[in-house]
Protein backbone atom coordinates (compact mmCIF):
# COMPACT_ATOMS: atom_id res chain seq x y z
CA UNK A 1 0.00 0.00 0.00
CA UNK A 2 2.36 2.23 0.66
CA UNK A 3 4.41 1.93 -2.42
CA UNK A 4 1.06 2.75 -4.13
CA UNK A 5 0.57 5.73 -2.38
CA UNK A 6 4.54 6.58 -3.25
CA UNK A 7 3.55 6.09 -7.01
CA UNK A 8 0.58 8.19 -6.76
CA UNK A 9 2.33 10.89 -5.03
CA UNK A 10 4.76 10.67 -7.44
CA UNK A 11 2.98 10.52 -10.90
CA UNK A 12 0.45 13.03 -9.83
CA UNK A 13 2.26 16.02 -10.32
CA UNK A 14 3.83 14.47 -13.83
CA UNK A 15 0.31 14.22 -15.24
CA UNK A 16 -0.94 17.16 -13.94
CA UNK A 17 2.17 18.84 -16.01
CA UNK A 18 1.50 16.99 -18.94
CA UNK A 19 -2.72 17.90 -19.12
CA UNK A 20 -1.66 21.77 -18.59
CA UNK A 21 1.46 21.81 -20.69
CA UNK A 22 -1.00 19.34 -23.47
CA UNK A 23 -3.43 22.56 -23.34
CA UNK A 24 -0.93 25.06 -23.11
CA UNK A 25 0.10 24.10 -27.07
CA UNK A 26 -2.86 24.15 -28.36
CA UNK A 27 -3.79 27.25 -26.45
CA UNK A 28 -0.93 28.97 -28.08
CA UNK A 29 -2.10 28.44 -31.26
CA UNK A 30 -5.58 29.84 -30.81
CA UNK A 31 -3.94 33.16 -29.47
CA UNK A 32 -1.04 33.10 -32.15
CA UNK A 33 1.62 33.24 -29.55
CA UNK A 34 3.49 31.55 -31.92
CA UNK A 35 3.36 30.50 -35.30
CA UNK A 36 3.62 26.74 -36.81
CA UNK A 37 6.51 25.48 -38.39
CA UNK A 38 6.00 24.69 -41.55
CA UNK A 39 9.62 23.93 -42.76
CA UNK A 40 11.40 20.48 -42.66
CA UNK A 41 14.66 19.39 -41.41
CA UNK A 42 17.61 19.87 -44.26
CA UNK A 43 17.70 16.90 -46.43
CA UNK A 44 14.21 15.84 -45.79
CA UNK A 45 11.51 16.06 -48.58
CA UNK A 46 7.75 17.24 -48.22
CA UNK A 47 6.73 13.77 -50.25
CA UNK A 48 8.24 10.50 -51.31
CA UNK A 49 7.10 8.50 -54.04
CA UNK A 50 5.27 9.66 -57.23
CA UNK A 51 7.26 11.78 -59.32
CA UNK A 52 6.65 15.74 -58.22
CA UNK A 53 6.50 16.77 -61.67
CA UNK A 54 3.03 15.13 -63.14
CA UNK A 55 -0.21 14.58 -60.73
CA UNK A 56 -0.53 11.46 -58.78
CA UNK A 57 -3.16 9.13 -58.75
CA UNK A 58 -3.40 10.36 -54.80
CA UNK A 59 -1.89 12.22 -51.88
CA UNK A 60 -1.31 9.68 -48.98
CA UNK A 61 -0.89 11.47 -45.79
CA UNK A 62 0.24 9.07 -43.06
CA UNK A 63 -0.71 9.65 -39.29
CA UNK A 64 0.75 8.11 -36.91
CA UNK A 65 0.26 6.81 -33.28
CA UNK A 66 1.39 8.27 -29.91
CA UNK A 67 5.07 7.29 -30.80
CA UNK A 68 5.39 9.77 -33.31
CA UNK A 69 7.96 11.99 -31.77
CA UNK A 70 10.00 13.54 -34.73
CA UNK A 71 9.57 14.28 -38.28
CA UNK A 72 11.70 11.40 -39.60
CA UNK A 73 10.01 8.71 -37.03
CA UNK A 74 7.15 5.95 -37.07
CA UNK A 75 6.22 3.22 -35.26
CA UNK A 76 7.97 0.69 -37.88
CA UNK A 77 11.02 2.77 -39.01
CA UNK A 78 8.33 3.59 -42.18
CA UNK A 79 8.25 -0.28 -43.47
CA UNK A 80 4.27 0.24 -43.86
CA UNK A 81 5.08 4.00 -45.61
CA UNK A 82 7.41 1.55 -47.68
CA UNK A 83 5.36 -0.66 -48.77
CA UNK A 84 2.64 1.55 -49.83
CA UNK A 85 5.12 3.38 -52.52
CA UNK A 86 6.61 -0.23 -53.38
CA UNK A 87 3.27 -1.37 -54.21
CA UNK A 88 1.20 2.21 -55.60
CA UNK A 89 3.67 4.45 -57.12
CA UNK A 90 1.74 6.81 -58.44
CA UNK A 91 1.26 7.77 -54.37
CA UNK A 92 2.79 10.50 -53.12
CA UNK A 93 3.14 10.01 -49.31
CA UNK A 94 3.31 12.71 -46.59
CA UNK A 95 4.72 11.09 -43.23
CA UNK A 96 5.87 14.47 -41.53
CA UNK A 97 2.60 15.74 -40.29
CA UNK A 98 2.84 16.09 -36.69
CA UNK A 99 -0.38 14.73 -35.15
CA UNK A 100 0.09 15.47 -31.40
CA UNK A 101 1.15 19.02 -32.00
CA UNK A 102 -1.05 21.89 -33.06
CA UNK A 103 2.10 24.01 -33.57
CA UNK A 104 3.78 21.47 -35.96
CA UNK A 105 6.80 21.12 -33.52
CA UNK A 106 8.66 17.71 -33.40
CA UNK A 107 8.62 16.75 -29.69
CA UNK A 108 12.11 15.16 -29.65
CA UNK A 109 13.47 18.24 -31.54
CA UNK A 110 12.78 20.21 -28.40
CA UNK A 111 15.55 20.37 -26.03
CA UNK A 112 13.40 20.00 -22.98
CA UNK A 113 12.04 17.20 -24.01
CA UNK A 114 15.39 15.78 -25.73
CA UNK A 115 16.88 15.84 -22.06
CA UNK A 116 13.91 13.74 -20.79
CA UNK A 117 13.47 11.28 -23.61
CA UNK A 118 17.62 9.90 -22.38
CA UNK A 119 15.96 10.07 -18.40
CA UNK A 120 11.95 9.20 -18.56
CA UNK A 121 11.21 7.86 -22.41
CA UNK A 122 7.61 7.14 -20.97
CA UNK A 123 7.11 10.79 -20.65
CA UNK A 124 7.24 11.11 -24.30
CA UNK A 125 4.69 8.74 -24.86
CA UNK A 126 2.50 10.31 -21.93
CA UNK A 127 2.62 13.66 -23.64
CA UNK A 128 0.92 12.08 -26.93
CA UNK A 129 -1.70 10.77 -24.88
CA UNK A 130 -2.43 13.40 -23.64
CA UNK A 131 -2.96 15.36 -26.65
CA UNK A 132 -5.39 12.66 -28.27
CA UNK A 133 -7.63 13.75 -24.99
CA UNK A 134 -7.20 17.10 -25.67
CA UNK A 135 -8.19 16.79 -29.26
CA UNK A 136 -10.93 14.99 -27.95
CA UNK A 137 -12.05 17.33 -25.31
CA UNK A 138 -15.34 19.23 -26.67
CA UNK A 139 -13.89 22.32 -25.42
CA UNK A 140 -10.91 22.37 -27.29
CA UNK A 141 -11.58 20.10 -30.13
CA UNK A 142 -12.49 22.87 -32.63
CA UNK A 143 -9.08 24.39 -32.58
CA UNK A 144 -7.27 21.44 -32.30
CA UNK A 145 -9.02 20.22 -35.29
CA UNK A 146 -8.19 23.70 -37.46
CA UNK A 147 -5.06 23.54 -36.40
CA UNK A 148 -3.75 20.15 -37.73
CA UNK A 149 -6.14 20.58 -40.76
CA UNK A 150 -4.51 23.70 -41.51
CA UNK A 151 -1.14 21.90 -41.08
CA UNK A 152 -1.91 19.23 -43.13
CA UNK A 153 -3.26 21.84 -46.18
CA UNK A 154 -0.02 23.63 -45.67
CA UNK A 155 2.35 20.20 -46.06
CA UNK A 156 -0.01 19.43 -48.85
CA UNK A 157 0.77 22.53 -50.93
CA UNK A 158 4.38 22.12 -50.03
CA UNK A 159 4.36 19.19 -51.57
CA UNK A 160 2.95 19.71 -54.70
CA UNK A 161 -1.46 19.81 -54.16
CA UNK A 162 -2.89 22.18 -56.14
CA UNK A 163 -6.29 23.24 -54.22
CA UNK A 164 -9.43 22.69 -56.61
CA UNK A 165 -7.34 20.10 -58.84
CA UNK A 166 -9.54 17.19 -57.59
CA UNK A 167 -7.32 14.72 -56.89
CA UNK A 168 -7.64 12.61 -54.02
CA UNK A 169 -6.14 12.75 -50.82
CA UNK A 170 -5.67 9.77 -48.45
CA UNK A 171 -5.75 10.48 -44.54
CA UNK A 172 -4.26 6.79 -43.32
CA UNK A 173 -4.32 7.30 -39.44
CA UNK A 174 -2.63 4.72 -37.12
CA UNK A 175 -4.20 4.39 -33.58
CA UNK A 176 -4.30 8.03 -31.93
CA UNK A 177 -3.79 9.60 -35.81
CA UNK A 178 -7.62 8.46 -36.46
CA UNK A 179 -8.78 11.35 -33.68
CA UNK A 180 -6.67 13.71 -35.51
CA UNK A 181 -7.52 12.41 -39.32
CA UNK A 182 -11.37 12.66 -38.33
CA UNK A 183 -10.93 16.38 -37.02
CA UNK A 184 -9.30 17.38 -40.10
CA UNK A 185 -11.56 16.93 -42.70
CA UNK A 186 -13.87 19.88 -42.20
CA UNK A 187 -10.35 22.26 -42.57
CA UNK A 188 -8.56 20.21 -45.45
CA UNK A 189 -11.86 20.32 -47.94
CA UNK A 190 -12.39 24.04 -47.40
CA UNK A 191 -8.84 24.42 -47.88
CA UNK A 192 -8.15 22.45 -50.48
CA UNK A 193 -11.44 21.12 -52.34
CA UNK A 194 -10.19 17.88 -52.32
CA UNK A 195 -12.16 14.72 -52.06
CA UNK A 196 -10.75 13.14 -48.65
CA UNK A 197 -10.66 9.27 -47.95
CA UNK A 198 -10.05 7.72 -44.83
CA UNK A 199 -8.39 4.82 -43.68
CA UNK A 200 -8.03 4.03 -40.07
CA UNK A 201 -5.58 1.30 -38.67
CA UNK A 202 -6.23 0.22 -35.44
CA UNK A 203 -8.15 3.58 -34.83
CA UNK A 204 -8.66 4.84 -31.45
CA UNK A 205 -10.94 8.50 -31.70
CA UNK A 206 -13.76 9.35 -29.50
CA UNK A 207 -16.32 9.67 -32.60
CA UNK A 208 -17.83 13.26 -32.33
CA UNK A 209 -16.05 14.82 -35.22
CA UNK A 210 -18.42 15.24 -38.18
CA UNK A 211 -17.51 13.07 -41.18
CA UNK A 212 -20.03 14.12 -43.67
CA UNK A 213 -17.26 16.08 -45.72
CA UNK A 214 -15.27 13.07 -46.26
CA UNK A 215 -16.21 10.55 -49.08
CA UNK A 216 -15.80 7.25 -47.24
CA UNK A 217 -14.07 5.76 -43.98
CA UNK A 218 -12.58 2.24 -44.01
CA UNK A 219 -12.20 1.30 -40.50
CA UNK A 220 -9.11 -1.62 -40.00
CA UNK A 221 -9.98 -3.65 -37.14
CA UNK A 222 -9.31 -6.94 -35.45
CA UNK A 223 -10.67 -8.65 -32.34
CA UNK A 224 -7.53 -9.18 -31.11
CA UNK A 225 -7.01 -5.06 -30.74
CA UNK A 226 -8.02 -4.28 -27.09
CA UNK A 227 -6.42 -0.91 -27.61
CA UNK A 228 -8.93 -0.04 -30.21
CA UNK A 229 -11.79 -1.60 -28.26
CA UNK A 230 -11.26 0.06 -25.29
CA UNK A 231 -11.73 3.64 -27.48
CA UNK A 232 -15.36 1.83 -28.72
CA UNK A 233 -16.07 1.83 -24.98
CA UNK A 234 -14.64 4.84 -23.08
CA UNK A 235 -16.32 7.30 -25.91
CA UNK A 236 -20.14 8.03 -25.53
CA UNK A 237 -20.63 8.89 -29.37
CA UNK A 238 -18.89 5.53 -30.34
CA UNK A 239 -21.92 4.20 -28.65
CA UNK A 240 -25.02 3.26 -31.01
CA UNK A 241 -27.56 4.76 -28.48
CA UNK A 242 -25.99 8.24 -29.71
CA UNK A 243 -27.27 8.49 -32.85
CA UNK A 244 -26.54 12.24 -33.58
CA UNK A 245 -22.32 11.93 -33.02
CA UNK A 246 -20.50 12.28 -36.21
CA UNK A 247 -19.61 8.55 -35.92
CA UNK A 248 -22.90 7.36 -35.92
CA UNK A 249 -24.51 9.87 -38.54
CA UNK A 250 -21.59 8.39 -40.83
CA UNK A 251 -22.47 5.07 -40.12
CA UNK A 252 -26.39 5.38 -41.14
CA UNK A 253 -25.07 7.13 -44.18
CA UNK A 254 -23.23 4.46 -45.37
CA UNK A 255 -19.94 6.34 -45.07
CA UNK A 256 -17.92 3.67 -42.70
CA UNK A 257 -17.14 0.13 -43.68
CA UNK A 258 -15.36 -2.01 -41.36
CA UNK A 259 -12.21 -4.80 -42.60
CA UNK A 260 -11.19 -7.54 -40.39
CA UNK A 261 -7.53 -7.99 -39.94
CA UNK A 262 -7.53 -10.93 -37.53
CA UNK A 263 -5.81 -12.17 -35.21
CA UNK A 264 -3.52 -8.64 -35.75
CA UNK A 265 -3.18 -6.80 -32.19
CA UNK A 266 -2.32 -2.93 -31.99
CA UNK A 267 1.10 -3.26 -30.70
CA UNK A 268 3.85 -5.97 -30.05
CA UNK A 269 4.95 -8.88 -32.80
CA UNK A 270 1.58 -9.59 -33.38
CA UNK A 271 0.76 -5.96 -34.85
CA UNK A 272 -0.85 -5.17 -37.72
CA UNK A 273 2.48 -4.08 -39.19
CA UNK A 274 4.95 -7.09 -38.13
CA UNK A 275 7.03 -7.86 -40.74
CA UNK A 276 7.18 -11.55 -38.80
CA UNK A 277 4.05 -12.50 -37.77
CA UNK A 278 1.87 -14.51 -40.64
CA UNK A 279 -1.55 -15.28 -42.05
CA UNK A 280 -2.15 -18.31 -43.40
CA UNK A 281 -1.60 -17.18 -46.66
CA UNK A 282 1.82 -16.58 -45.72
CA UNK A 283 1.97 -13.07 -46.07
CA UNK A 284 3.05 -11.29 -43.23
CA UNK A 285 0.90 -8.97 -41.12
CA UNK A 286 3.04 -5.86 -42.39
CA UNK A 287 2.42 -7.24 -46.17
CA UNK A 288 -1.36 -7.87 -45.43
CA UNK A 289 -1.66 -4.30 -44.12
CA UNK A 290 -0.70 -3.11 -47.14
CA UNK A 291 -2.04 -4.52 -49.66
CA UNK A 292 -5.44 -3.97 -47.66
CA UNK A 293 -4.67 -0.39 -48.05
CA UNK A 294 -3.51 -0.28 -51.44
CA UNK A 295 -6.30 -1.94 -52.67
CA UNK A 296 -9.18 0.27 -50.78
CA UNK A 297 -7.67 3.02 -52.25
CA UNK A 298 -7.44 1.62 -55.85
CA UNK A 299 -11.27 0.85 -55.37
CA UNK A 300 -12.13 4.59 -54.27
CA UNK A 301 -9.54 6.82 -55.98
CA UNK A 302 -8.85 5.30 -59.20
CA UNK A 303 -6.12 2.49 -59.87
CA UNK A 304 -2.62 3.38 -58.83
CA UNK A 305 0.03 2.32 -60.82
CA UNK A 306 1.68 -1.64 -59.84
CA UNK A 307 -1.10 -1.91 -57.46
CA UNK A 308 -1.72 -5.48 -56.12
CA UNK A 309 -3.08 -7.36 -53.34
CA UNK A 310 -6.22 -8.60 -52.44
CA UNK A 311 -8.43 -7.31 -50.00
CA UNK A 312 -8.12 -9.94 -46.89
Amino acid sequence: MNAFLLWVFAIGPVLLAEALLARYEVMAYGARWRAPVTELPRGVPYARGADPDSPPDAYLVYLDGIGKRRVRDSRDGGQLVKALIARAPGLRVLGQVQPYSPLADPLAERPVWAWLRRRIGVLLFLHNVMQIFVAADHRYRPLYNRAIGSQIAVQLRLAGYRPGSGVPVVLLSYSGGAQVATGAVDGLRTQLGAPLLLITLGGFHNGANDLTRAEHLHRLTSASDRIERLGTWIFPQRWRVFHGSGWNRARRAGKITVHRLDPATHVGPRSYISPSARVPDGRSHLDRTADTVTALIRADCGEPAAADGPLP
